[in-house]
């Protein structure tokens, strides 16, 4: 019977290899994890030579686009990368997530997209990192798309509201928009106002269904929109490798799009799912977890990628 190969998640870059001494227990390693994660003996990471702007997208739900986008975000900032999130979802996960006030009337991506407040002016910082910063969505955000379709430049108010001046007046490095789970004139906002596309994809049996619509849809941005636009990053999640289909879903995709894939995978992880609950990245909810170490992992690869396509691209 052919034999599948099972993606390893790269080690942590400060691992070495030791033998257990007789202390050792579970407990005292995942400390450990928790302390390398919080404490990084590396440092910062490499900044981009350009702020990079990402809009994580999915129309299909439940694929880990918004748990993604936060986790991505404070891992960032936790290694010295100042990021802001913009939560473009009415339902406003992500800020639940990061546990930024998103009740009704606050300034939020609502206002900023009518034009009543500025992206500096909504931007909240998080206790999550000195260097995270959250754009949260109230529920007014619900009825942003019905009233967009009337307003002049309905497919670049968010662009023009994340300008360079306002962007540098905040300081960031990288901004992850968060869409919703549709391909309606919010996510066109979002994809027209970025120049990467990242796209989470689950390792489950619907994993590439309505994938092909996405790519479209970005295809026609890029014509008629946005020409800087690009899937940059795509990012596996909900790996479990005790079935044979996570690792049949995973070889497809890794197959049919290549080096854009990251080498990290995001495991299916009940701490993962438990750290929204309490208004937390799973990061600050249980760091030594493999979910953590995993979304740091993947981090680094995007930041590390990143400097080095910035390279290659300036010579």
């Amino acid at each position: 019977m052919e034999e599948v190969s099972r993606p390893v998640n790269p080690p942590p870059s400060d691992s070495t290899e030791t033998t257990p001494d007789v202390g050792w227990t579970p407990i005292a390693e995942e400390a450990a994890r928790a302390a390398r994660l919080l404490h990084p003996k590396e440092g910062e990471l490499p900044r981009p030579s350009r702020r990079r702007v990402l809009t994580v997208a999915n129309q299909k739900g439940g694929v880990g686009k918004t748990t993604s986008t936060v986790n991505l975000a404070a891992a960032l900032a936790l290694h010295g990368l100042k990021t802001l999130v913009v939560d473009l979802d009415p339902q406003g996960n992500a800020s639940t997530a990061l546990d930024v006030d998103h009740r009704s009337g606050t300034p939020s991506i609502y206002e900023v997209l009518i034009g009543e407040v500025t992206l500096a002016e909504a931007a909240q910082a998080t206790e999550q990192s000195p260097n995270l910063f959250c754009v949260p969505a109230t529920i007014d955000l619900a009825g942003a798309e019905i009233e967009l379709v009337s307003m002049a430049s309905r497919e670049s108010r968010l662009k023009e509201a994340i300008s360079s001046e306002i962007l540098n007046e905040i300081g960031v490095d990288y901004v992850f928009i968060d869409c919703p789970p549709s391909l309606g004139l919010l996510t066109v906002n979002a994809m027209v106002a970025a120049q990467e596309v990242l796209i989470p994809i689950q390792c489950e049996y619907y994993a590439l269904e309505g994938l092909g619509q996405l790519l479209s849809n970005i295809e026609l941005v890029q014509q008629h929109l946005n020409r800087e636009l690009h899937v940059s990053t795509i990012l596996l999640t909900m790996y479990d490798g005790r079935t044979k289909l996570a690792d049949q879903v995973t070889n497809e995709v890794r197959n049919h799009f290549g080096d854009t894939v990251l080498k990290t995978v995001i495991p299916r992880s009940v701490k993962v799912s438990e750290a929204p609950g309490y208004g937390q990245t799973v990061l600050a909810y249980d760091p030594g977890s493999r979910g953590a170490m995993s979304y740091v992992d993947a981090a680094k690869e995007i930041a590390v990628r990143g400097a080095q396509l910035e390279r290659g691209s300036s010579t």
